[in-house]
């Protein structure tokens, strides 16, 4: 009772200040409350999973203690699981593209059970050990607080999309104390397309969501570094190597990961059962790989500090610690194997994201490269350094974003020593990735839905339109057996000049265009010899109810014609018009304040 109190009070406070301050300014304010709310979120995410973890892992000497630490993944994905199916029926959007396919297809606007679901889903999967990471709930809980926001206050489709943005960007900002990241997180991934006074909203947002990561978080729970060398030049081809390496890898675990999770995508109906087989894949992965528990941040740290040998520690390989080949062997096959823990923690009903996964392949592609050139006797390399740079390889690599990958990094080691080599991995790996998959792995998944996202204004306000909203049915239907005298009586009762023939079982036979039969429709003497089957074209084109606006736009283009025929499972449901394409579009962009 006295927090829906505060509550209400809380929100009659906003609507009174939205009615004194201009749209510009309640724009700023806004971004203040939701850069706090996302950055808390966050913060409280973050720091719920390490207790959890600190919890499970405590101590397990006793060996009933230890199975039960294996299983614990098993247990998180099974409550999971449970908690989705009980109170979220079913339904958990998940990732960045959940958030890119609310933006395009539902005007930025997100369901607000997002605002929470995703911060107790993810705790309950990797705080119990799932092998995932916790950036990419952050941002979908901190979009999806943005976009309430937004629709509370009734603000337009530009400013939702903003304040969804800025949610986003607090999120990033707050699990790395890293604002500038989130706010390039948001631009790269999220709208690339946005005006220079969109930058402010966003910079506020992120900046409060580091700023509160800074007061709060202790420095064991947030990732970062402080055992750098400084940058030798004479490395550089090793580093541009690296960087092809490290687009190779990215495109081997975009592709792993998109098979896996699509294998484990037939049993809808078996949710219990998938939970269980990928708690008991996660079970053998951690008792061989111990570093693939959770999010894996401390095994990064260690591989920074030149302690890869720890690794082993509690492993079945414990007593090779002391054999430098095989903790570099142990090192590879960690990295190689890591998206298939990840994929298994998603794919079998957890949630978590793709963000922690490649820093931490980056980092043991860095350490293991590095490692293998000084051991061959190649170069000394300074491992440390390499382990730090090749994370931003594969981030940029796997989420298309080497800006956000650049100065990721840069915070959180807290210096720009590594400017130069952070920049050359980072784009060498782009464009390694970008000749291999010319999609990052979120924007694939919504292709493969039909849906073309693109940064390309045209195209991403196309995106938005739905043929079922531009589908003209008024047209007088003909049967292929009227005579002319029939079809001349229908045509004196109709505004269209394209008549549709429809046999019996609602097909489409062809059309009849007005200007076709101009010359025999007053013809008396065919009155009754001639048919509408006799008189009816083949269409140029037909558009089908699933076809995407691309598309449907593509077909006016290479047909010349200004109507086509929709069908739907091979009926006929009517017509679709350039006019009433270009008449949505024109509504959008008045309406979403696109200019």
């Amino acid at each position: 009772m006295y927090l829906m109190s505060y509550l209400k009070f809380y929100e009659k406070g906003i609507n009174w200040i939205h009615h004194r301050i201009n749209k510009r300014q309640f724009l700023i304010f806004a971004s203040i409350l939701v850069g706090l709310s996302a950055g808390l979120a966050a913060i409280i995410l973050k720091t719920l999973v390490h207790y959890i973890h600190d919890a499970i892992t405590h101590d397990y000497h006793l060996k009933y203690q230890y199975y039960l630490y294996l299983l614990s993944p098993m247990a998180g994905l099974l409550m999971c699981v449970f908690f989705v199916r009980r109170f979220l029926n079913g339904k958990l959007g998940r990732g960045t593209p959940n958030i890119l396919h609310g933006i395009i297809k539902k005007s930025a606007n997100l369901p607000k059970d997002q605002m929470y679901s995703h911060i107790i889903s993810s705790a309950l999967t990797v705080g119990f050990g799932g092998s995932a990471g916790l950036e990419s709930p952050m941002v979908t809980t901190g979009s999806a607080i943005g976009s309430n926001f937004a629709r509370t206050y009734h603000l337009n489709y530009k400013d939702r999309v903003l304040l969804l943005a800025s949610g986003a960007a607090a999120g990033i900002a707050a699990a790395f104390d890293s604002p500038i990241a989130g706010v390039l997180f948001a631009l790269e991934v999220l709208v690339a397309d946005v005006s220079i006074s969109a930058f402010i909203p966003l910079i506020i947002a992120a900046a409060i969501g580091a700023l509160f990561s800074k007061i709060i978080l202790k420095e064991g729970i947030l990732l970062s570094f402080h055992y750098l060398q400084p940058f030798n030049y004479n490395f550089t081809p090793f580093y541009a190597l690296l960087g092809v390496l490290a687009g190779l890898v990215s495109v081997y675990y975009v592709r792993i990961f998109t098979r896996i999770e699509e294998l484990f995508q037939p049993d809808k109906n078996k949710i219990y059962r998938k939970a269980i087989l990928g708690g008991l894949i996660l079970a053998l992965l951690i008792y061989l790989f111990p570093s693939m528990f959770g999010e894996g941040y401390s095994s990064i740290k260690a591989l920074s500090e030149m302690k890869a040998d720890s690794l082993l520690n509690n492993s079945f390989f414990s007593g090779f610690a002391n054999n430098e080949w095989f903790v570099l062997i142990f090192i590879g096959v960690v990295m190689m194997l890591k998206v298939i823990a990840t994929s298994v923690t998603v794919g079998s009903g957890g949630n978590g994201g793709n963000f922690a996964p490649s820093l931490f392949v980056g980092a043991y592609l860095g350490y293991f490269f590095s490692r293998l050139v000084s051991m061959l006797g190649i170069a000394k390399l300074p491992e440390g350094n390499f382990t730090i740079v090749a994370m931003s390889g594969i981030l940029s690599g796997i989420f298309h974003a080497p800006l956000t990958a650049i100065f990721l990094i840069v915070e959180i080691t807290g210096g720009y020593t590594l400017m130069i080599p952070l920049m050359i991995v980072s784009a060498v790996s782009f464009t390694v990735v970008k000749y291999f998959e010319p999609h990052s792995m979120d924007v694939k998944k919504l292709r493969k839905k039909g849906y073309d996202l693109t940064h390309n204004k045209d195209k991403t306000i196309l995106s938005t339109l739905k043929i079922s909203d531009i589908i003209e049915s008024d047209f007088h239907k003909v049967d292929p057996e009227y005579t002319l005298g029939q079809l001349v009586d229908v045509i004196a009762h109709s505004s269209r000049n394209i008549f549709p023939v429809v046999n019996k079982e609602n097909e489409l036979a062809g059309v009849i265009l007005l200007d076709n039969i101009r010359e025999v429709m007053f013809k008396t003497e065919f009155y009754n010899t001639l048919c509408a089957k006799d008189l009816m074209r083949t269409p140029p084109e037909m558009v089908h109810s699933n076809d995407t606006m691309q598309s449907v736009m593509k077909k006016f283009d290479d047909t010349g014609a200004w109507n086509l025929p929709v069908i739907d499972n091979g009926s006929y449901i009517g017509f679709i018009s350039k006019s009433s394409i270009f008449g949505k579009y024109r509504k959008v962009l008045i309406r979403s304040h696109i200019t």
